[in-house]
């Protein structure tokens, strides 16, 4: 059969992150979800610094789920500050390109 390769597919972002507020302790997940072709490797920024997930850094409490989602085990809130707290994208690259998602704010609930 005349079978056309697929082609090389810049990435886009098919399912964008959305402001969650989430309460000190509990776990919480930021959607993000990207098609591309070769599957595009997704990072997430909070503030324009790139997160570090358990992929860097097995202590880490922030996951990067398979599909690109970040899961965290729970929200840390501490005396000195709310490290979570922020705005998050997330960037799905491939070597054609890359798409940043829309921005989503992650609130720690008050006391």
């Amino acid at each position: 059969g005349s079978h056309t390769p697929l082609e090389d597919t810049a990435p886009r972002i098919v399912e964008h992150p959305s402001d969650v507020l989430v309460s000190k302790g509990e776990p919480a997940t930021l959607s993000c979800k990207a098609e591309g072709r070769p599957p595009p490797v997704v990072e997430w920024y909070k503030d324009g610094e790139r997160v570090e997930t358990d992929r860097e850094d097995p202590r880490s409490h922030r996951t990067l789920l398979p599909g690109g989602s970040l899961f965290f085990l729970r929200i840390l809130h501490g005396r000195r500050g709310k490290p979570d707290e922020g705005v998050y994208v997330c960037v799905a690259r491939n070597y054609l390109g890359e798409a940043t998602s829309r921005n989503a704010s992650l609130e720690v609930a008050g006391e």
